[in-house]
């Protein structure tokens, strides 16, 4: 058996073989090799509540934000609504019942004048009246006497609020 223990002389991690030692040489990182990049300190509960809350550490430099042009504020009225001056035989009608409907519009109105329509405006989901509507009288000049004759009457608990209608002209030149 002298014969198998020759074979094993000179092979390494055999019994009783020679070990190589590693040299320091051997795990230095070669010129060709990148470094690895360097952990960051922020643990990664630090970087969960960051994204979620926006938050970012001390000291990190912002990040660059998008800057969105300003809306413009909208304009709120306060007191009486303008007056419009009646030029056509369409009169807006505003603050009205939400109980009131087309028919009792018309028999308002027909009191001054001759109605050719009335409609309320409502809800295109619920249908429900949103409190004001338009009526369209005969001529301008019974337009104008409806204005004078039922602008701040009492109609089913409101005053009303009747106005010249802003034409389609006006409306292009505001928006």
């Amino acid at each position: 058996m002298k014969t198998n223990d020759t074979r094993r002389q000179g092979r390494g991690r055999g019994r009783g073989g020679r070990r190589r030692h590693a040299r320091r040489s051997d795990f230095a990182p070669r010129e060709s090799q990148q470094e690895a990049p360097k952990k960051s300190s922020v643990s990664l509960w630090s970087r969960l509540i960051a994204f979620f809350t926006g938050r970012r550490k001390r000291g990190a430099a912002p990040a660059a934000r998008t800057v969105q042009p300003a809306k413009p504020a909208r304009q709120k009225r306060s007191g009486p609504l303008e007056r419009v001056e009646v030029t056509s035989p369409r009169l807006y009608v505003g603050n009205l019942s939400y109980d009131a409907t087309e028919n009792d519009l018309e028999e308002l109105f027909n009191g001054v004048g001759q109605v050719q329509s009335a409609e309320i405006v409502t809800h295109p989901s619920t249908y429900q009246s949103k409190g004001f509507g338009f009526v369209t009288m005969l001529t301008a000049e019974e337009a104008v006497r409806a204005v004078e004759t039922l602008h701040d009457k009492s109609f089913m608990g409101r005053k009303l609020v009747v106005n010249g209608s802003k034409t389609e002209t006006r409306r292009q030149a505001r928006d």
